[in-house]
């Protein structure tokens, strides 16, 4: 990871000493409870790393990136010593341009902050463009996804301002749609896009003779922890879309606004860019001095690239060549039956059966010739003098 990183892709040149995942301290709290639940133990353990590297290797950009966020949230919905919010406006008039537009009509001083609110979010855009060149196109996937939240719960709360409260199937309708629209861009547009660059980077770049040290590569670039960020983004700005729309959703008459929700909005959204500044960033840390961009795989067949998929390759014995029960996957994973008799499931050499928790043999007997040989020799023979 990161090992093709320079300074033109907009991350710091990393120094030889920089911490891999496959080093970093792993947590066993949730092991010690049950070995069921080692897989939140991986999860945690890649937060700790994340949080690691984005105290290391986060600099100025970022920090003025979140500067940035935190004063467009924090003007847009500044309404202490103003009344601009608490007072409902004038809901006679509405709409963002035209000289009778609600915009152009509210308080000097809520405008003003309103503008500078509206600049703030300019220029963080521009500097997401600028710091992260190979997740463009995915950030702008992202943005439209958030545009498509913010203006469902809007029209949800527009027909029935005590949403969730008394709504009916058109307005959850709303809800529904626009938060489908954001799951289709964010796990199978952006996710799948970052996943499958991963793939085809680790297997060009990474590929090693020795299957231990090609498994490093594959786990030293785990996604797992930036795919629960990309769910926990999701969370957040939901709730910020809900609790920013939910406050100022009465008609003036009705209004009593709660700064309760109108902090909750504030604070979310804010919760919800650091997040999403992560979510930008680890791609391009990890990728970004050896990719241009971030496709699927389909999307570089269509652009005309070759790209070469490594797929699972059956075991063969050494002796006979003939083919074994033993497979390794593309990111070279040796699995084998488990040996115990009407038992379907299979493991590591040496490891547990996912089924029945006996040990899985290291040595394979071939069908053909009946020869029990260790399973390492069963992929990438290399002929002898």
């Amino acid at each position: 990871m990161q090992d093709e990183v320079g300074g033109q892709s907009g991350v710091p040149t990393p120094s030889h000493e920089m911490p891999r995942l496959s080093d970093f301290p792993r947590n066993q709290t949730f092991s010690n409870v049950n070995d069921r639940l080692s897989a939140l133990d991986e999860l945690v353990t890649e937060c700790a790393y994340h949080a690691n590297l984005t105290r290391r290797y986060w600099g100025p950009d970022e920090v003025v990136i979140l500067v940035i966020a935190i004063f467009g949230y924090l003007l847009g919905a500044w309404d202490l010593g103003i009344g601009e919010l608490s007072s409902g406006g004038d809901y006679n008039r509405w709409g963002i341009f035209g000289q009778d537009s609600g915009f152009l009509h509210m308080g000097d001083m809520a405008l003003i902050l309103s503008l500078l609110s509206i600049v703030c979010w300019i220029a963080m855009i521009v500097m997401l463009w600028l710091r992260y060149p190979i997740m463009r196109e995915n950030m702008v996937y992202l943005l439209i996804g958030v545009a498509f939240v913010q203006v469902g719960y809007l029209k949800a709360h527009a027909e029935s301002p005590a949403f969730p409260y008394g709504a009916g199937t058109i307005q959850w309708a709303w809800v529904a749609t626009v938060n489908l629209v954001l799951l289709f861009l964010a796990v199978f547009v952006v996710h799948r896009a970052v996943l499958e660059t991963r793939d085809i980077h680790v297997q060009e770049r990474h590929s090693h003779p020795d299957h231990r040290v090609f498994e490093r590569a594959w786990y030293d670039h785990s996604l797992k922890a930036w795919s629960a960020g990309l769910v926990v983004w999701m969370v957040l700005l939901n709730i910020s879309s809900w609790s920013g729309s939910h406050a100022i959703a009465p008609n003036p008459g009705n209004l009593d606004l709660s700064y309760l929700l109108v902090g909750t909005y504030a604070l979310t959204g804010i919760l919800s860019m650091v997040v999403f500044l992560n979510i930008l960033w680890f791609p391009q840390f990890m990728l970004g001095g050896a990719e241009d961009r971030i496709q699927t795989f389909r999307a570089r067949e269509v652009a005309g690239e070759s790209v070469t998929q490594i797929s699972d390759e059956q075991g063969k014995c050494p002796v006979c060549n003939q083919e074994t029960a033993a497979k390794r996957s593309a990111k070279r994973e040796i699995l084998v039956p488990c040996a115990s008799e009407e038992c379907f499931g299979k493991g590591q050499p040496g490891a547990n059966c996912d089924k029945c928790e006996t040990i899985i043999p290291t040595r394979v007997v071939c069908p053909n010739c009946g020869s029990s040989t260790p399973v390492g020799s069963h992929f990438g023979r290399v002929e002898a003098w």
